[in-house]
């Protein structure tokens, strides 16, 4: 259960809620142009662009969540189940593993143009990190100033969506919110006409009725609805932290509370992690269910050409400022 989206207001900004009911060993972690990532059945990635996201490293290799690299690009991975499907090795294909996706696109792609053409013929491995960790099934959103792309691997083979709304969650596949998001056309961040009856002089009580319908729920495509909604209708200065705190409101309103959503296990999921990337300057935000201050690291402030990765352990204790 995740949510995803952009946002520009003078600058680009790439970001997302990951919902679970664990934490996966997650922290934020830098790049630099000289780590050498391997991959399965690619050749080595020895020079490369920079990035920054949220990752679990595993034997010091970064399993990213989501990230954004130095030109601006960004790249995230959604919970897809029941619909994701990974291959054999084909020949004449890039074969790629899902958990390479993310660093194999950003660290040659500056657009979503070139990330494009290397989807093209990609295919996806049913190849896992470790026997240990079983493939997450997922979708992909890929972003950057100038276009939105949704990638997903199903059964009928890797396919490439337009997305104008800048918007992802889950479950059903794209194609399903370019029709859905239809039915809430009439919807309104301004106050409504009477509709229901010419002769009827009917007005309104209170601020907020022209979005009277906007999905409250949980589900991906309520999710969907109200994250795009509420983007599209968004308003801020043109400044950073205006942006930042604009894009966590953003966030927090298809956010999830512990005890709202229950597994099938019978565990809590929630908001583990909102993240907001100004990926114009390689600054990764972030807050935690448990620490609701807004946490910085730039990637600017360290050395991009080294070759070894940059751990943030995230602060998740919450910070209350005392004012007497």
């Amino acid at each position: 259960m995740c949510t995803c989206i952009t946002y520009e207001n003078g600058d680009f900004y790439f970001g997302r809620n990951l919902d679970l009911e664990y934490a996966f060993g997650e922290k934020v972690v830098i790049t630099p142009r000289n780590y050498r990532f391997s991959f399965r059945k690619l050749p080595q990635m020895e020079h490369h662009y920079a990035m920054i996201g949220m990752a679990a490293v595993a034997g010091d290799y970064p399993l990213y969540a989501e990230a954004v690299n130095e030109k601006g690009l960004g790249i995230a991975g959604l919970n897809f189940p029941g619909n994701a499907y990974y291959r054999e090795e084909q020949p004449q294909k890039d074969n790629v593993t899902p958990y390479e996706l993310i660093p194999w696109l950003l660290g040659q792609c500056a657009s979503v143009k070139e990330a494009e053409a290397l989807l093209e013929r990609a295919n996806l491995l049913n190849i896992p990190f470790a026997v240990t960790m079983p493939l997450a099934p997922l979708h992909w959103m890929l972003a950057d100033r100038e276009k939105c792309l949704v990638a997903e691997a199903t059964e009928s083979g890797v396919h490439l969506y337009e997305n104008p709304y800048g918007v992802l969650t889950n479950n059903p596949p794209f194609p399903y919110y370019q029709m859905h998001l239809r039915n809430y056309l009439h919807l309104s961040s301004g106050s409504p006409d009477c509709r229901f009856a010419k002769e009827l002089d009917l007005s309104p009580y209170g601020q907020g009725m022209g979005a009277a319908g906007l999905p409250g729920d949980f589900s991906p495509a309520s999710r969907f609805v109200k994250a795009a909604f509420l983007k599209w209708n968004s308003q801020a200065p043109k400044e950073e932290l205006p942006n930042v705190t604009q894009f966590f409101h953003i966030l927090d309103g298809v956010a999830m509370v512990r005890g709202a959503v229950m597994t099938p296990e019978g565990k809590a999921d929630i908001t583990t992690y909102s993240c907001c990337v100004n990926a114009d300057r390689g600054i990764y935000y972030y807050k935690t269910y448990e620490n609701s201050q807004i946490q910085a690291v730039g990637m600017g402030n360290e050395n991009l050409d080294g070759c070894q990765l940059k751990i943030c352990e995230l602060e998740t204790q919450q910070q209350i400022n005392w004012k007497n």
